[in-house]
Formats: C-alpha cells, sequence, structure tokens
C-alpha cells in the first residue's frame, strides 16, 4: 500500500507490450503481471499462492488498482508472462522502470558511491559426474525421441538393452557398478549406445526433423565432449571414453554438466564447487549525511543485477557491469568491489572509459619470492623507464628489455646477464635460475606505477576506513538469499535465472523503500549468544 501511494502505478502496460500480440482476446494487465510478480518475490511465494493473494488480500488489490470483487487471474498466466518476457528480451525492464522513477524521486543518482560483489547460486538440476551425464543424456534422448516418434523408436531400436539400461534415471537412487572395470566398462556401452542412437537419428530414411529435437543436440554435444570416435586396424569404428590427461577435456566454460539445463556451469570460489550460476549485485551506499539514529537522506538501492553462468570470473564482469550501468545512467563516482573484480589493467580501463574510481585492493605479486615473503621480489628493483632499464638490489644493470606479450596482454621483459647473477653472493634469494640470469615480466609503465601507488595506499588507515564501505554488500546478499531464497534458482537456463533475479532485485528495493518511507531503521548484524559473553580472549 505504501509503494502504491508513494509511486503510484510504476509499471505501466505499454512498457510491456513488444509481448503481447495485438490479435486475439485481451489479456490480463502485463503491468500488473509485472507488480505480482514483484510481490510474489516479497513475500517469497509460489505462482499459485501469489494468483491466491491477488483474489482475497486487500492489500494487493489495492497496490494493483483491481476492484474489490475482482476475481483475480488463473496462476498459469505468470508462467506465460516469464516466458514472454525472455523471449522478447524484456528481463530487465521492471527494474529500468522503477529506477527511472527513482531517480525523478532523486532517491538514486549518477556519480554516487556503489559497491558490488557476487555470490553463488546452485542450479535447478542435480549435479552429475561424467558416467551420469553420458547416461542421463542417452535417456533423455531416448525419452524424446519416444514422445516425438514412438513408432520410429519401436522399428529402428529393437531389443531389450535399450529398456533395461535406460528405462529409470540415474538419480540418486542408481548406484554404479562397484568395480572401477565394471564402471569403465558401462562408460564404453553408453558411449557406444549414443553413438548409435545418434547415428540411426542422422540416418538419411529416418524423418530429418529428429535431429532437430533440443535432445537430440544435447547428446549429441555431450558424446563430442566425452567421447572420442576412431577406427582400429581392421576399419571397424571404435568409441572410447576421453581421459584429461590423454586426451584432454574442453575448458569449464564450455563443458555441460546436464542434459536439463545447459547453461549451468561448475565454478569455484574460496574452496567452494557448485554447478549453476553466479549472480552479481550493484547497490548504492552514500555515505549518510543525518545524524547517527536518524533517518539517512536515501536508502541504498540496489541498481543492477547480473547473472552468468559458474565458471566466469569476477574479472570478466568488471567492464559488463558498468556498461550496463552507463546504460541505466546511474555510473558511480566511486565504486567497491573486492580483489576478484580488479587488477591494474581493469582499474586503469574503467576510469579512462567510465570516469569510475574502483576503490578494490590489488592482490599481491605471484612471483615466488613474493609469495614465500623472503628474497628480492620485483619490488626491490629499480626501473628506470627512460633508459629502458632495470637495477637489481645489488646494482647490476639488465642487458635486455623487450615488450612483447603474455597471455594476451602487454608486457615488458627484463632479463640480467649470466655473468652478473651467476658469482653474486645473494643469487638464491633472487633466482632459481641455473643457466640465465634474473628475469622479470613488467607491466607496462603507466599500469605498473598505478600497481604501485595502489598497493601502497591500501596500507594507510584512512584507505581501509574508506573501504570499509564495501562490506555492507555482504548484508545485502544474506537478505537477497533470506528473503527471496536467491541461493537455488527455480528454472532452467540463464535467461530465466536472469529473470527470477531482476524482480529479486525489484522485491529488496521495494522493502527497503517501505522501511525507509516508515522511518523504520536498519536491521543490525545479529549477535550469537557467545558473542554477548563477557570472556576473556587473552587466556
Amino acid at each position: 500500500m505504501r509503494v502504491r501511494d508513494e509511486c503510484g502505478e510504476l509499471f505501466a502496460d505499454a512498457e510491456f507490450a513488444g509481448a503481447f500480440s495485438g490479435l486475439g482476446r485481451s489479456a490480463w494487465s502485463p503491468g500488473r503481471l509485472a507488480m505480482v510478480t514483484a510481490l510474489q518475490h516479497v513475500e517469497n511465494l509460489t505462482d499459485r499462492a501469489a494468483a491466491e493473494r491477488v483474489r482475497v488480500d486487500l492489500a494487493w488489490k489495492y497496490c494493483l488498482g483491481l476492484e474489490l470483487e475482482d476475481p483475480g487471474f488463473n496462476h498459469t498466466l505468470l508462467t506465460d508472462f516469464r516466458a514472454r518476457l525472455v523471449a522478447h528480451g524484456l528481463e530487465e525492464r521492471a527494474l529500468d522502470l522503477l529506477l527511472a522513477g527513482l531517480r525523478d524521486k532523486g532517491l538514486v543518482k549518477e556519480r554516487g558511491r556503489q559497491r558490488t560483489d557476487s555470490t553463488h547460486v546452485v542450479a535447478a538440476v542435480r549435479r552429475l559426474n561424467r558416467l551420469e551425464l553420458c547416461a542421463e543424456s542417452v535417456r533423455a534422448a531416448l525419452e524424446a525421441l519416444a514422445a516425438a516418434a514412438p513408432h520410429w523408436v519401436e522399428a529402428v531400436l529393437a531389443g531389450e538393452g535399450w529398456q533395461r539400461r535406460y528405462g529409470r534415471p540415474f538419480d540418486e537412487s542408481w548406484r554404479p557398478p562397484s568395480s572401477q572395470a565394471k564402471r569403465d566398462q558401462l562408460a564404453a556401452d553408453v558411449g557406444c549406445d549414443a553413438v548409435e542412437l545418434l547415428q540411426a537419428a542422422y540416418h538419411r530414411d529416418s524423418p530429418y526433423w529428429l535431429r532437430e529435437l533440443p535432445a537430440l543436440q544435447v547428446l549429441r554435444q555431450v558424446v563430442v565432449q566425452n567421447y572420442l570416435i576412431t577406427t582400429d586396424t581392421k576399419g571397424r569404428q571404435v568409441v572410447k571414453r576421453r581421459e584429461a590427461e590423454q586426451h584432454g577435456l574442453p575448458p569449464g566454460r564450455l563443458r555441460l554438466t546436464s542434459p536439463y539445463d545447459t547453461d549451468a556451469r561448475t565454478g569455484g570460489k574460496h574452496g567452494m564447487q557448485w554447478t549453476g550460476y553466479k549472480l552479481h549485485i550493484t547497490e548504492t551506499c552514500d555515505a549518510p549525511t543525518e545524524p547517527a539514529g536518524k533517518r539517512p537522506e536515501r536508502p541504498n538501492l540496489i541498481v543492477n543485477v547480473a547473472t552468468t553462468d559458474a565458471s566466469v570470473a569476477d574479472a570478466a564482469m568488471t567492464g559488463p557491469l558498468h556498461q550496463q550501468l552507463r546504460e541505466r545512467g546511474l555510473l558511480p563516482g566511486e565504486h567497491f568491489q573486492d580483489s576478484g573484480y580488479a587488477s591494474a589493467a581493469l582499474v586503469h580501463h574503467v576510469h579512462a572509459d567510465f570516469g569510475v574510481v574502483l576503490v578494490t585492493p590489488l592482490t599481491a605479486p605471484t612471483s615466488r619470492q613474493a609469495r614465500a615473503g623472503q628474497g628480492f621480489d620485483q619490488a626491490a628493483f629499480t626501473i628506470d623507464w627512460g633508459a629502458r632499464q632495470a637495477r637489481c638490489p645489488q646494482g647490476q644493470a639488465s642487458h635486455i628489455w623487450s615488450p612483447t606479450t603474455r597471455r594476451g596482454q602487454p608486457v615488458i621483459r627484463v632479463r640480467f646477464p649470466t655473468t652478473a647473477c651467476g658469482p653474486c653472493p645473494v643469487r638464491e634469494q633472487c633466482t632459481t635460475a641455473t643457466r640465465t640470469g634474473r628475469q622479470l615480466n613488467l607491466q607496462p609503465r603507466e599500469l605498473h606505477e598505478l600497481a604501485h601507488t595502489n598497493r601502497t595506499a591500501q596500507q594507510d588507515k584512512n584507505w581501509q576506513a574508506n573501504y570499509a564501505t564495501r562490506a555492507g554488500i555482504e548484508g545485502t546478499i544474506h537478505q537477497t538469499v533470506h528473503i527471496t531464497g536467491a541461493r537455488r534458482t527455480r528454472y532452467r537456463g540463464l535467461d530465466k535465472t536472469h529473470l527470477d533475479h531482476v524482480y529479486d532485485a525489484v522485491a529488496l528495493d521495494l522493502i527497503r523503500l517501505d522501511a525507509w518511507w516508515n522511518d523504520k531503521p536498519l536491521d543490525r548484524q545479529r549477535t550469537t549468544h557467545l558473542a554477548r559473553c563477557n570472556l576473556d580472549l587473552t587466556t
């Protein structure tokens, strides 16, 4: 009710007109369906429960502008509404409309302070090992073929082996063979079955449309990623399972993990592995101008969400996140991120391309000496950029200065002569090379000096106090997970998962606006019973 009073009609029907045809019977208001979806995420309701609340809850009717006797709608309309949004690229329309209205009210602004972090999202499918993935992909393809062309299956795939092996799902109740030899044999049999099924579906006598079934396409990709098809000395076809050490496997960003969600990938962070996606949340964090305990000038609101598969590194999203903020007209002046999003090159490019100052700690150098904390790392060398020369702590000068590239990035390779490093009394603290002298890989001058300046600033207490602002995003992630259940996606596929996250952001913004309008103080972190005890931690 507060949202309706303050914002009026947030989502107009015309904003979603592109997802609906001008022909046929009039649909239930898409603007109201958008608001129902947002309220559904506020209370973490199912479609059926949300439709029931529209029918019986007066507060929901008031927010939607419905008459008291309005019967509401069938809950299946929400499924159709989400599918239409995804099909027409309108996933972010609700968040765009909300932020546009809040910008007009002065509650969000450009060139403020923002913070971003990511969290893992578990897919709505079970995590499978390679044997289960291949076997379940064959079973899924057989199910699709049996539903689409049962007579073809009966005529072409005769025999009891298919039903015996793939008649039941390879779920938690399925137990693999006990011995490694039997598991290897089963993997080989599954590969032969998969190839046989694909060859039958792609045979010229088979209906051409069979090969267009999504399950067949998935099976084809699974076979390519997990098996090698060769011929023996007699010209017979041999199907072998790929081994990582001998044949190599596709990189994680390309490798399928389930036949039922082809967008989900396996990712890792802080020693944890999961199959699914990653959610990036950006919120405002302008410093409060009111005294402590008073309502701040404006609430902290989520201004952007991005969803990727789990294999995408945080640093790969630094540029795209700022591009999305630019398109919304909400680029920050200062952007607080953790070290996973940053490098010297990204700090430089974000400032040059977007005019944004990244407040983020740069990771420490990764050389052997820097990791060990002893010896002479790169910082111990003096670089003379004008003379294109480096000088070691013992006063020896380099003799090679060679600009090149490393992993697609420009670097400067600096080498010291063997005649200088060989007899050096501190050689063991500098290099382990026996045939050559010490070698340095320097970034271009601008990035090298930027990294040195940032790492020096990170040691300052004022910088650390300012960077502490970033910690608030952890509470936002906790709120997202606790209220909307964002830790596990409800849907299969990246597009629908991102749509779900967009409406999570809209829901959280509405919750925060309601608290701000009603002068409700922000919730503080809970304190454990043990922390309340006055224990002497020095003993």
